[in-house]
């Protein structure tokens, strides 16, 4: 890391101005009116944005992103975690380019295309073993819908139907998209609660977070008491799970859980054990978020069911993959007039598009080494994180490859939370663009998920800016 971390720092100063673009005819007083009148965003209180003088992106370079009056902004949450490589990428831009002259679109339903076809064979080469069945999609909500609906299917269709398994287990504060299939699975109130009466039921497990223990326990002496729990629920409903669903080693939308090491490994020996599936939702954590291609391989552990999105295409286009065992797709295949056909699909799911740039975003991983490139960007995060902890409004700093999610609590010694009016969070992120950086929260947790190509001097520049917005807001220095 580059500066010292016994003291705080401020940032260095950098341009942050970008030339307008000329030929844009319309005013920024028009873009702001049209939006207020007509665009509703996702997951944004609506009554503040009307109010709001919104900041509007037009275009990204790199790990940064300018907006309409030329202002530059450093990536920190690639782009809701979905940029790697950066944007605007030459081979990425070539490789749509290349495409577009071929063909844009053509269905999947009963015909293929070669970049469906090649993208197929490339993740089933580079997933961990045994995933060698690819279907795509084109988001995570959908990648995870079609797991479910699989699974579900599966163990209605196999050699020897166990039609009685209707029951999915999914964890606390679960997040895993916003279909109603996996609004099912998901454990947060506040996007889930609404919803309740049109979900079916699930057997919830308790989150491994050991920060904020449910069970009230502390590591090492609780035995990984949360995997026990698992089990329970698995010998309480003999015969009865399709599956058990999870977001290998870190829960995102949680917060930035980052799970006790082994839990991901006894899920797995659990699930095998009482002869169900493990649905592993990589949406987030894979393309090398951890520091390795996916999650999983950090355990060891194939799953039955692999769902990827977000990084898939270097966030450039919506696509989305659901990888699965020969064994399990066989339970698929049968007489052209049976009824095994897994009648599910999206129109644009594989679009040659996406393929093209699913493609060429594997191609920069190996050519850039991106992978490899990880290890000292990994431990320059982690020294900075040092910092963070420091802070006395700062309860858990946690982190896996390069994410990592900053707590702020009222009181560090109890972890006692700041009152949810505060929006503490919200505000050190608004707060931040003054610096020339651009974040999101998760309620009162600060998320750090920069692109992988970010460069020392470039993951310095975000760090360095985090912790004086924090200090600046909270107006506490570091202890």
């Amino acid at each position: 890391m580059s500066d010292s971390p016994g003291r705080s720092v401020v940032p260095e100063p950098t341009s942050t101005r970008a030339a307008v673009d000329p030929h844009r005819s319309v005013s920024r007083a028009d873009l702001i009116q049209w939006d207020h009148a007509h665009v509703w965003h996702p997951f944004t209180p609506q009554a503040a944005w009307l109010n709001d003088d919104p900041l509007i992106i037009e275009r990204g370079e790199g790990v940064y992103l300018f907006d309409i009056e030329g202002n530059r902004y450093l990536d920190g949450v690639s782009s809701l975690w979905c940029n790697v490589h950066g944007h605007h990428h030459p081979r990425l831009d070539a490789a749509i380019r290349q495409q577009l002259d071929r063909m844009a679109h053509s269905t999947l339903l009963g015909v293929s295309h070669p970049g469906a076809i090649e993208l197929s064979r490339q993740l089933a080469e580079r997933a961990p073993e045994g995933l060698s069945r690819v279907f795509l999609s084109d988001s995570g909500a959908t990648a995870v819908e079609v797991a479910l609906k699989m699974a579900f299917q599966y163990w209605r269709q196999k050699a020897n139907p166990e039609p009685q398994r209707t029951r999915f287990i999914a964890l606390q504060e679960a997040y895993h998209g916003d279909t109603l299939g996996d609004v099912s699975l998901g454990g947060l109130d506040a996007f889930h609660e609404m919803f309740r009466p049109l979900l079916f039921p699930t057997l919830r497990a308790p989150l491994p977070h050991c920060y904020h223990c449910p069970l009230s326990l502390k590591r090492p002496e609780c035995g990984m008491a949360c995997l026990a729990a698992v089990e329970k629920l698995l010998v309480d409903h003999p015969g009865e799970v399709v599956a058990v669903v999870v977001e290998p080693l870190v829960q995102g939308a949680a917060g930035m859980i980052v799970h006790p090491e082994g839990y991901l490994k006894g899920l797995r020996e659990l699930t095998k054990r009482h002869d169900t599936l493990l649905i592993a939702d990589e949406v987030a954590v894979g393309f090398g978020r951890t520091g390795r291609l996916f999650a999983c391989e950090h355990e060891q552990v194939s799953p039955d069911f692999l769902c990827l999105a977000k990084g898939i295409t270097g966030g450039y286009l919506p696509l989305a993959a659901t990888l699965t065992t020969q064994e399990i797709y066989s339970a698929f295949v049968g007489d052209p007039h049976s009824d095994k056909t897994f009648f599910h699909g999206h129109t644009y799911g594989g679009n040659p598009l996406g393929a093209a740039v699913a493609l060429a975003n594997l191609e920069v991983f190996d050519e850039e080494q991106t992978i490899e490139r990880m290890p000292e960007k990994i431990e320059q995060l982690a020294g900075w994180l040092e910092q963070f902890r420091r802070h006395p409004h700062v309860g858990e700093a946690r982190q896996k490859g390069l994410m990592a999610g900053i707590e702020l609590v009222q009181d560090r010694e109890t972890g006692q939370p700041f009152p949810s009016i505060n929006k503490l969070g919200a505000r050190i992120c608004r707060h931040a663009r003054k610096h020339g950086i651009l974040i999101r929260p998760l309620g009162d947790v600060l998320v750090v998920m920069p692109p992988l190509s970010i460069t020392a001097t470039e993951l310095d520049e975000l760090m360095r800016a985090m912790l004086l917005s924090l200090e600046e807001v909270t107006g506490c220095p570091l202890s």
